[in-house]
């Protein structure tokens, strides 16, 4: 075969995305001694979660910015979004490989699934909830509210009834494609896919991001990460609305993003502000904190996966990390 300089230089591209995208191998030789000096244990009510024999690794890099993991157990896979690169990553677990899902991917944020397993996401750039059915086919749930569009869905959860709830700030810009006019203030919805009616759950947020139920879905965890003080708040559910809003935790000197909750009702929030902040902070359900898991970038969002969904996958910064614990993330049934 004869060698051109174009084809030498996509040839050459190609090795190098690869390289960006594998998993983290240590170099021969190279030893990190047991127990991981990342996780900081700050209460003894976080040791029954730790593995002590369990290391944080960097399963995949070489992206801009990491969002939205969802975890698809079926096919042993994590999608998450690289949202500035306007694509959904999914990596295996068998193979330790990384693919594109979806380019474009219209700016996707936020991903969850829905009750029949279907990909929904917040998409930025046509400011709506999608869900992607099983045939791969793209089906626009809700994009306006009373006739003027939504700003950029940041980020998505489904309730055990099939209610999709969301939030919808009034933050971003050119680099995450949602650079517009925003047509609404910063809110919460709730969606219903049975009827097609939206609600406004709550619209007393500067800037609602992360969400999470609590085990028994009585409550909602909002991230407000626009708040001065950058906060987690927490509510009360009350059929579609969301009622009794409080500060769970202050996130200062830093501040948080997504979130996810475990069996017990302990919230595993995405922590970012600087070395010995950045990564994922643990707090009881009563708001203490009881550990930090420390990453060398700032950490957006999480979730919970692997064949025991006791894996806990990080996106951050350029990078996706992972790791196992003696926990699992809620799921009613």
């Amino acid at each position: 075969m004869r060698i051109t300089r174009r084809s030498f230089i996509t040839a050459a591209g190609t090795t190098a995305l690869m390289l960006a995208l594998a998993p983290r191998v240590l170099a021969k030789g190279a030893i990190t001694r047991y127990p991981e000096p990342g996780v900081k244990i700050l209460d003894h009510r976080f040791e029954k979660y730790w593995v002590d024999s369990a290391l944080i690794e960097r399963v995949a890099t070489g992206f801009r910015f990491t969002e939205g993991p969802v975890w698809f157990g079926d096919s042993r896979s994590l999608l998450f979004s690289d949202v500035p690169n306007n694509r959904i990553m999914r990596w295996s677990e068998e193979t330790g490989r990384v693919e594109v899902f979806r380019k474009p991917s219209r700016h996707t944020n936020g991903n969850a699934r829905d009750r029949q397993g279907r990909l929904i996401s917040a998409e930025h750039d046509s400011h709506s909830i999608t869900r992607t059915e099983f045939d791969g086919r793209l089906t626009t749930l809700i994009d306006t509210f009373e006739g003027k569009n939504l700003n950029a869905p940041n980020d998505v959860i489904v309730k055990s009834d099939g209610s999709i709830w969301f939030s919808d700030p009034v933050y971003g810009g050119l680099y995450e494609g949602r650079n517009r006019k925003f047509e609404h203030p910063a809110r919460v919805y709730r969606f219903d896919p049975a009827t097609g009616q939206a609600s406004v759950a709550t619209a007393d947020m500067a800037g609602p991001n992360g969400l999470a139920f609590s085990p028994d879905e009585s409550k909602l965890y909002v991230v407000d990460s626009s708040g001065k003080p950058p906060v987690l708040r927490v509510y009360d559910v009350s059929g579609t609305r969301l009622t009794n809003g409080k500060v769970f935790v202050d996130m200062s000197p830093g501040n948080s993003d997504g979130m996810r909750v475990d069996m017990d009702g302990n919230v595993w929030t995405a922590a970012k502000g600087g070395e010995g902040f950045d990564g994922v902070h643990v707090f009881a359900p009563n708001g203490d904190r009881l550990a930090r898991i420390l990453l060398p970038e700032p950490c957006a969002n999480l979730c919970f996966g692997g064949v025991h969904r006791n894996r806990l996958f990080m996106t951050a910064g350029q990078s996706v990390y992972s790791l196992y614990t003696e926990t699992q993330g809620s799921v009613r049934l």
